[in-house]
């Protein structure tokens, strides 16, 4: 009886990792980006992102299809933010210099979440002292607040008393490939390098 259970246990193992086999075999012929990616995502990488119209740092009206013209790592945040967004930006252009060494030429994209401030001239300021390829995108309230429930972001500003109120927003920064779309998302505790490793991941399989 003993052999009879062993024999049982033996073939259901064998089952079970064929089925594992299985599915991460159809789970990466599905996706081609598996390898590469670190997080899950609800209702897969088609359920974020999209096309979008603002204004660029020299004024100009831009789509989506004007700016991701390369590998882009998109941010929203603003530039009265006193920590988090310079932070986030800052790692976010570290990583793009990181992937230049490595032979990925990767877009720095800042999408403003405060379009009362964040004029045209404000974001070339902000642009110009990040890095020189960054895109920094503004627009009217409705067309930021289109773009942002395209990528589902989330922002509200606080009570404006005066100039300097703050504006709660979501820190994700999102990787959008030309003709692709949205691909992967980063959370704030991923380093420069882990980012510059990932983001070539999925260059080099696109």
């Amino acid at each position: 009886m003993i052999k009879v259970y062993a024999g049982v246990s033996v073939l259901a193992i064998a089952a079970l990792l064929g089925g594992t086999a299985w599915y991460v075999s159809s789970r990466s012929s599905a996706d081609p980006y598996a390898d590469c990616r670190q997080s899950a995502i609800a209702g897969g990488p088609g359920a974020i992102g999209g096309p979008f119209t603002l204004i660029d740092q020299t004024g100009a009206t831009v789509t989506d299809k004007d700016v991701i013209t390369k590998p882009s790592l998109v941010y929203f945040g603003y530039t009265f933010c006193p920590d988090v967004c310079p932070m986030d930006n800052a790692r976010n252009v570290e990583a793009i210099d990181i992937l230049e060494e490595l032979g990925h030429d990767v877009t720095p994209v800042f999408i403003t979440v405060d379009p009362d401030r964040d004029t045209p001239a404000v974001m070339a300021e902000f642009a110009e002292i990040m890095h020189p390829r960054m895109i920094a995108l503004t627009g009217t309230p409705d067309q930021v607040k289109s773009a942002s429930q395209a990528y589902r972001t989330y922002y509200k500003a606080q009570e404006k008393k005066d100039d300097f109120y703050l504006v709660d927003h979501s820190t994700f920064t999102y990787l959008v490939l030309p003709e692709k779309g949205f691909v992967e998302f980063f959370r704030r505790e991923v380093t420069p390098d882990q980012m510059a490793r990932q983001v070539a991941c999925f260059i080099d399989k696109g």
